[in-house]
């Protein structure tokens, strides 16, 4: 089905198009909350003389404001946390005004106080190490050489951290980002326990009765649990043509809807997400897999016969629909795949537009097929004879025609930005990925 595009009424003047810019999204105003609380804690501290106080600075609390920040920013991204949140955002009924949906909606920026408290954690650090050095050109004994030593190491490798995951530079060297926050991060981990015993030994205090170390098991623990589930497996491609195939998987696992899964090449390299496709009645998934880049690309070349799957089965945005009385999705190319168990399932009423290059050379008559068997009245958009649409229109008609509540948008990180930016303008809940990791 094709209709033509509909003008886009988004007044310059709308006061929703500067509160709802993608530079104000709920991850940057978490990472803000978080910054904003320990400014504050910072402040008060400083009043009250927690930090310095009988001629030197209190190493304790500092190191505690460190620890609570990074355990924040760790604990928040485990998988287990991550779905716990989007069940727990998941829970608010239908019936519920529509604004506190959209907000439940907007569980997925979770990442906010991931790199909030990151970052504010390496500061913390890096005020620790200034305090231990000031406290040893003063005289103190404490802390030891070796727990100066660490502790320097720690900083310097958190700040590469930090530096690496800024927006422009992961980008553009996402691959470095990806081996850099695993291996440094592990190698950050095994300093910290040291420098936690170096710490203890230094102060003649019991490491078992240490807030830290069990913080520190805790954190581990969290950091080791997807690795713990890894496992090689097989997987059936199916070609559809050279720009993407499908692949499918059967070992034990049907995955929940609105999920995906990670996989990758060998055990300990570069691995990538995509979302699960279930379909009702029967076991294993299938994932859409489309060129867009040096891994996809190798992927679809040279398909593999066995690839590793890390962690557990982990929530997505996609999981959100059933917060709304009926959605509009709205994907592009190989976004059909996160959308496609929602239209199967059908549990939540839906309408689809979809804008992908010859859908059934792309991607196969039996998955166009099946979309059109599952969906009322699809808008499948061939840009290859139609040219590109304006996808804010037309979700923007679709959710005037059907009454839907709210947009899931599957796309790259502009379209999805626009879209979401453009119906959230109107007033309209919209969803969409935020390349936050």
């Amino acid at each position: 089905m094709t209709t033509q595009t509909t003008n886009l009424d988004t007044s310059a003047s709308n006061w929703r198009r500067v509160t709802r810019h993608p530079a104000l999204m709920e991850y940057r105003r978490l990472a803000f909350l978080v910054a904003a609380v320990n400014l504050y804690v910072f402040a008060t501290g400083l009043r009250d003389g927690v930090w310095f106080s009988h001629g030197a600075y209190a190493l304790g609390p500092i190191a505690d404001m460190a620890l609570i920040n990074l355990s924040l920013g760790i604990l928040i991204r485990q998988q287990r946390v991550v779905n716990a949140l989007f069940w727990l955002a998941t829970r608010v009924p239908t019936s519920w005004p529509l604004w506190i949906r959209w907000g439940a909606g907007k569980v997925f920026h979770f990442g906010g106080l991931h790199s909030g408290g990151t970052v504010a954690g390496t500061i913390w650090f890096g005020f620790l190490l200034y305090a231990m050095i000031w406290n040893r050109m003063n005289e103190a004994t404490l802390p030891s050489d070796l727990t100066l030593g660490l502790s320097g190491v720690m900083v310097a490798l958190m700040s590469l951290m930090v530096i690496t995951a800024l927006g422009p530079i992961r980008a553009r060297f996402h691959n470095g980002f990806e081996k850099i926050h695993r291996f440094v991060g592990w190698t950050v981990l095994a300093l910290f326990w040291a420098q936690t015993v170096s710490i203890t030994r230094d102060t003649g205090g019991d490491l078992l009765h240490s807030p830290a170390f069990w913080m520190l098991c805790l954190i581990t623990l969290s950091i080791l649990s997807p690795w713990l589930t890894l496992k090689r497996v097989k997987v059936e491609i199916v070609k559809p043509s050279n720009h993407a195939v499908i692949a499918r998987f059967d070992y034990g696992d049907t995955p929940f809807l609105g999920s995906s899964n990670a996989i990758s090449h060998s055990p300990f390299g570069e691995y990538h997400s995509f979302a699960n496709i279930p379909s009702p009645g029967h076991s294993g998934y299938r994932l859409a897999i489309s060129r867009a880049g040096d891994w996809t690309g190798r992927f679809i070349d040279a398909p593999p016969e066995k690839v590793w799957v890390k962690g557990i089965t982990t929530s997505g945005v996609a999981r959100i629909e059933v917060l709304f009385k009926k959605v509009v999705y709205v994907g592009t190319g190989s976004g059909i795949g996160p959308i496609l168990p929602h239209l199967l399932a059908d549990d939540v009423p839906n309408r689809l537009i979809w804008s992908t290059r010859s859908p059934r050379k792309t991607y196969g008559d039996a998955l166009v097929d099946e979309i059109e068997a599952h969906t009322e009245d699809p808008l499948i958009w061939d840009t290859d004879s139609q040219g590109k649409p304006n996808l804010s229109a037309l979700a923007l008609q679709a959710v005037r025609d059907s009454g839907a509540e709210a947009v899931i948008v599957i796309s790259n990180q502009k379209l999805t930005r626009r879209v979401v930016h453009d119906m959230e303008s109107l007033g309209i809940p919209a969803y969409g990925a935020i390349w936050d990791s």
